[in-house]
């Protein structure tokens, strides 16, 4: 038992590697805090095995053995608990010395962007979170995030120490369609800022306020956390974002026509919608245009669907509400600015991103674009055909590493 404690020992960041794509001290250091909460426990457990086996083994009487044996069988559900913990931790940070680990380096990076220019932009100081968001990767087909401060089952329901951004291999080896870190990170910027309860709240205000019948206030504001990360992850990657969020929610008609009455997301058919609205009071009427008439001709008719007929019939005016009340409403926790004012995307930043991505397809140095406008560039590049898309994916990561 006590070889189990200490095998159950604290990371230090050298076994980890000690180059940028290690995990930072900050979160060796939380991920060790939160061990510590399972190893003291333990130790006392471990400790009173020991006396009972010395006791036992003193005076072999029966019921000193069944003590021995209850304490054993204590202490070894507890080991497995901590070590489920330690475990998942040990890939995760076991995956940056891998050679993904430059791909989930330049993830972080675009993660850190995007809290940055974020905080930046608030009319009122906020305490600065930490650690970071760390990206990992995990087969699958659908990227998906662990907001800071939730408890995980994987965690045994304890609390996550830090953002966790989970991304699929085919993601990460097409560039271009990570748009989702985007989403995913903001996600966590929504509970960071103080926003998790005051967006559904604004939502279901304003589509009460504009005589929206309650079945499709309820159902728009349930929708409240999935319509925040598409919203603010357009706001921070721009009009390329939308071509990314199409490539996941445009589906086959019986999938993407399909409603969910419990569901999170918006049905992908009204999200697409969603996007558009949103790229036009952006300031891109061109390009909403352009994205509109592309969804139009994948879904024009949604007659037959299992959307509620009301929620069809009043879409067109509840979707411009639903954008004002989370990208052009004020907060609070935002210093009693909106989203657009906090994380401002427009088009002399839509041409950085062009002309980013006329430098990635050329391979030379992009200059000081933000990370996060990398994905735009990619996208950008990759859909004007402006290089392969093994020439693409390698200079993206390249200038990602290189920072």
């Amino acid at each position: 038992m006590e070889r189990h404690y200490e095998a159950l020992r604290p990371f230090t960041r050298e076994e980890f590697g000690t180059g940028d794509q290690a995990p930072s001290p900050g979160h060796i250091h939380a991920v060790n805090e939160l061990l510590a909460t399972l190893r003291r426990p333990l130790a006392t457990m471990t400790d009173a095995v020991r006396v009972a086996a010395e006791a036992a083994a003193d005076q072999p009487t029966t019921q000193r053995l069944h003590e021995l044996l209850t304490l054993k069988s204590r202490a070894h559900d507890w080991v497995r608990a901590t070590e489920r913990i330690w475990d998942f931790y040990l890939e995760l940070f076991g995956q940056r010395q891998s050679p993904y680990a430059e791909w989930l380096l330049g993830c972080d990076r675009i993660a850190l962007d995007c809290y940055q220019y974020t905080y930046l932009g608030l009319g009122t100081a906020r305490s600065i979170p930490a650690p970071p968001p760390f990206s990992y990767m995990r087969t699958g087909f659908s990227p998906a995030t662990f907001r800071r401060g939730i408890p995980l089952r994987r965690l045994g329901r304890r609390l996550n120490p830090f953002p966790l951004v989970q991304l699929p291999y085919h993601r990460l080896v097409n560039p271009w369609t990570l748009g989702a870190v985007l989403h995913e990170i903001s996600h966590n910027l929504q509970n960071d800022l103080g926003l998790q309860h005051a967006v559904p709240r604004a939502i279901a205000a304003q589509l009460g306020a504009a005589g929206c019948p309650p079945e499709v206030t309820a159902t728009w504001t349930r929708w409240n956390r999935e319509i925040y990360a598409d919203l603010s992850g357009l706001l921070l990657g721009g009009p390329e974002f939308v071509g990314s969020l199409f490539d996941v929610v445009g589906r086959s008609p019986e999938l993407s026509l399909g409603y969910s009455p419990d569901g999170v997301h918006p049905t992908p058919y009204l999200r697409g919608f969603l996007a558009t609205h949103a790229l036009r009071r952006m300031g891109f009427t061109a390009r909403s245009r352009q994205y509109e008439r592309m969804w139009r001709r994948l879904y024009p008719d949604a007659a037959g669907s299992s959307i509620p007929a009301v929620l069809l019939r009043t879409a067109s005016s509840a979707i411009p509400v639903v954008v004002n009340a989370v990208c052009h409403t004020p907060f609070p926790s935002l210093g009693n600015r909106t989203l657009a004012a906090v994380v401002r995307f427009e088009p002399k930043e839509q041409a950085m991103v062009e002309e980013a991505a006329e430098r990635l397809a050329r391979g030379v140095d992009p200059g000081v674009v933000p990370e996060r406008f990398l994905i735009g560039a990619v996208r950008f590049a990759a859909d004007r055909r402006m290089a392969s898309h093994e020439q693409l994916m390698r200079n993206f990561f390249s200038e990602l590493a290189r920072r």
